[in-house]
């Protein structure tokens, strides 16, 4: 495997993101769209998560594919971000058509940060119109660390982000990973390295190598308080695969957030991947597959909290200015 030419998931060509952040919110979206919808499939495997229209995702469902996906902070609150992006995608001529009518299908998740010394004090909540700016900003190239749905986020020692990498396979399928990181779990060892080291694409994440023997000593322990947790992901390719496929892709995502994160998936985190198929490459192994999913979703994870940056008020320090 090799980077793509941006590392970032928009190297699967087709995709877009967009970012809209509210620096005293502290809290963000993040939004994932194409030009035409595309197949999805999901899998969940966090014991508190937060979704909207996730059920259609199934492989049996009506409904074939979606016309976007959308990260979100704010717990509960964050699932409004949603209805933005509906109504700007309908504004479009975008949606499901059912008859003379067309509903756009928007999935998301959320992540909670609503105690990360942002002002939540609102009273009309800031989703609904966050997820509108995060469609519209759309596009190619777009910012990660702390940025979109990787705003507030924390993890176990470090200030959390948004992360994205992608990677090529010798047959030229790309896959590509976007991710969200406000994990209960630290995602480095005692050293600072972090746990994804091994999966590192040159120096993507500062090329600090491995961090050495596996110490039980330093078990991280559930400082966090439950439901203060989540890693939200969405796992993409161009190659052709169908929901049921998509899923198993998803499946194999998640051992990119063991791999990167410790501990991940526990009760109290939301942990949930996407996956994303635009149709584009047939033939493609799903063993490759699967197993590019995980490493690129680990280096994701890391990119987050590598690229993060500090901000007034916030209640953890960020790894490079803390390294120096």
């Amino acid at each position: 495997m090799r980077a793509g030419p941006l590392n970032l998931i928009t190297d699967v060509a087709g995709l877009l993101v967009g970012n809209a952040s509210d620096p005293a919110l502290k809290s963000g979206v993040t939004v994932l769209t194409a030009e035409t919808p595309f197949a999805c499939g999901v899998h969940v495997m966090g014991g508190a998560p937060g979704t909207r229209e996730t059920d259609l995702l199934s492989p049996d469902r009506l409904v074939q594919a979606v016309d976007a996906l959308v990260l979100a902070g704010g717990s509960a609150f964050g699932l409004g971000a949603a209805e933005g992006v509906v109504a700007g995608l309908r504004a479009a001529g975008r949606g499901f058509a059912v008859g003379d009518a067309r509903v756009p299908i928007v999935p998301g998740a959320i992540l909670f940060d609503l105690l990360n010394g942002g002002d939540k004090g609102w009273g009309h909540s800031p989703y609904p119109a966050l997820g509108g700016r995060a469609l519209d900003a759309a596009g190619v190239r777009f910012a990660l660390g702390s940025e979109g749905a990787g705003t507030g986020a924390l993890t176990a020692q470090w200030k959390g982000g948004l992360g994205s990498a992608s990677a090529v396979l010798d047959d030229g399928t790309i896959i590509g990973a976007l991710v969200a990181v406000n994990a209960l779990g630290s995602v480095t060892a005692p050293s600072g390295q972090f746990w994804a080291a091994p999966w590192e694409l040159g120096d993507e994440f500062g090329g600090l190598g491995l961090s050495g023997p596996y110490d039980p000593g330093h078990e991280p322990a559930p400082e966090k308080r439950q439901g203060e947790a989540t890693t939200i992901g969405i796992i993409a390719t161009d190659a052709a695969l169908d929901k049921a496929a998509l899923t198993r892709l998803a499946v194999g995502a998640h051992d990119g957030f063991a791999r990167a994160i410790l501990p991940s998936h526990t009760p109290f985190d939301g942990d949930l991947v996407f996956a994303v198929s635009t149709g584009a490459r047939e033939g493609a192994d799903p063993f490759r597959l699967g197993h590019a999913a995980a490493c690129t979703m680990a280096r994701a994870i890391a990119r987050a909290v590598f690229l993060a940056t500090p901000a007034p008020g916030d209640l953890q320090p960020c790894w490079r200015a803390a390294r120096g």
